[in-house]
C-alpha cells in the first residue's frame, strides 16, 4: 500500500474524500492504521481554522479522537509494540522541554500538536502522531467504544476530578449530551449524588437511567433555586457551549461550591461579585488531560461499565456525521469507521 483514503476539510467548511500518499513516521513517531475516530464540536476549530493554527487556505484532516493499531515506529521510540491498540486525542503530544513540561504541566506544552488543527487528524485511514502523545487502549474496549473516551470521557472525568467532590456530594451536570451523557456515568459510579440538567422533559428519564438521581427542567424552574432546595451543589460540570446558559447556575453551588467549565462558548459567563466572594464559590476551567489521565480515564471507565452511546457512520460520509454533530441531532457521539 502507498496511499491511503483520508477526509479534509477547508475553512469555508467544504469535506473532500481524497487519496495521501503514505509516509513513514520519523524519530519519536508513530504510524497509526485507523480503525475509529469519534467527530466532536472542537472539531469545528480545525475545520475552520478558528485559532489561526495552519496556514489560511490550506485543507485539514480534522478528528481528534483516533483509534486504530500501530502500523510502524519510528526510530527512538520505546515502550509500544507494533500491532498495539492506541488512541490519539487532541493533546497529540507534549515536547517534554518547554517550560510548562519542565513543570511536568504537559496539557499546556507550549511546543505540542493539536490533532485535528495544527496537525492532520484522524478522518483517515492512517496518521502520524508522537509517541509522547500515545493513549493505551484497554482490550476490553471495541475502537468504536474507545475514540469517544479520548476526548468526551476524559473531559468530564478530569473535570469532576478538578471540583473534588466527596462520597455523597451533590454533583450538577448541565447538559445531556455528548459530554453531559458520560459526566452522569462517570459522576454516578464515582459514588456522588448527581442532578442532571438540561431543557425540556425529554431527557429526563434518559438521565436517571445512566445514573441520575434528580433532574432539573431549566426551561421550566430556575435551576439555581432547585439546587439550592436540593442543598447546593458541590460542584456543577457545565458542558453546554454556552456562558449565557452557565451564569444562571452559580447561585445554585454550596458553599465553597465549584463551577466545571467545560463547554466552550463565544459569549462570557456573568456573575456577581457578592455570589463569588460571600459563599467562597469559584469557576474554574478544564482542558481535556494527559495521555495517562487518559488510561485513568480509561480504566475506571473499563472497571465501571462507563461507555459511550455512539452512531457509527464510514469514514466517506464524515461530512454527513460533521453536521449532523454540529447539528445537535447527534445521540450522542458520531464515530468514523474504516475498513482496517
Amino acid at each position: 500500500m502507498t496511499t491511503y483514503r483520508a477526509v479534509q476539510a477547508t475553512e469555508d467548511g467544504a469535506f473532500a474524500l481524497v487519496e495521501r500518499e503514505l509516509t513513514d513516521p520519523g524519530p519519536g513517531q508513530a504510524r497509526i492504521a485507523i480503525e475509529a475516530c469519534g467527530v466532536c464540536h472542537t472539531d469545528a476549530v480545525g475545520v475552520h481554522n478558528l485559532f489561526g493554527n495552519h496556514p489560511a487556505g490550506t485543507a485539514i484532516v480534522p478528528g481528534h479522537e483516533l483509534v486504530g493499531r500501530i502500523d510502524k515506529l519510528g526510530a527512538d521510540v520505546t515502550g509500544w509494540t507494533v500491532g498495539q491498540l492506541v488512541g490519539v486525542g487532541y493533546l497529540g503530544g507534549h515536547c517534554g522541554a518547554c517550560a510548562s513540561c519542565r513543570r511536568g504541566d504537559f496539557v499546556f506544552c507550549t511546543n505540542q500538536p493539536a490533532t485535528g488543527d495544527t496537525v492532520d487528524g484522524g478522518y483517515a485511514e492512517y496518521t502520524i502522531a508522537r509517541a509522547s502523545g500515545l493513549v493505551a487502549i484497554p482490550q476490553e474496549l471495541t475502537a468504536v467504544e474507545a475514540a469517544p473516551v479520548l476526548c468526551a470521557g476524559i473531559t468530564v472525568f478530569n473535570g469532576l476530578r478538578k471540583g473534588a467532590p466527596r462520597s455523597g456530594d451533590l454533583v450538577a451536570v448541565q447538559g445531556v449530551g455528548g459530554l453531559g451523557h458520560l459526566a452522569i456515568q462517570y459522576a454516578a459510579k464515582l459514588g456522588l449524588r448527581v442532578v442532571a440538567i438540561a431543557r425540556g422533559e425529554d431527557k429526563r428519564e434518559l438521565a436517571l437511567t445512566l445514573g441520575a438521581d434528580d433532574y432539573i427542567d431549566s426551561a421550566a424552574v430556575d435551576p439555581a433555586k432547585a439546587l439550592q432546595e436540593l442543598g447546593g451543589a458541590q460542584v456543577i460540570v457545565a458542558t453546554a457551549a454556552s456562558g449565557a446558559s452557565m451564569s444562571p447556575l452559580i447561585d445554585g453551588l454550596a458553599i465553597r461550591g465549584r463551577l466545571i467549565v467545560l463547554g466552550g462558548g463565544n459569549d462570557p459567563i456573568e456573575v456577581s461579585t457578592g455570589s463569588l466572594i460571600f459563599g467562597g464559590r469559584s469557576i474554574h476551567g478544564s482542558l481535556t488531560g494527559t495521555p495517562s489521565e487518559n488510561e485513568e480515564s480509561f480504566a475506571f471507565a473499563v472497571a465501571n461499565q462507563v461507555r459511550p452511546m455512539v452512531e457509527t457512520v464510514p469514514l466517506e460520509k464524515a461530512a454527513d456525521a460533521y453536521a449532523r454533530m454540529m447539528s445537535g441531532a447527534a445521540r450522542f457521539r458520531m464515530v468514523l469507521t474504516t475498513k482496517h
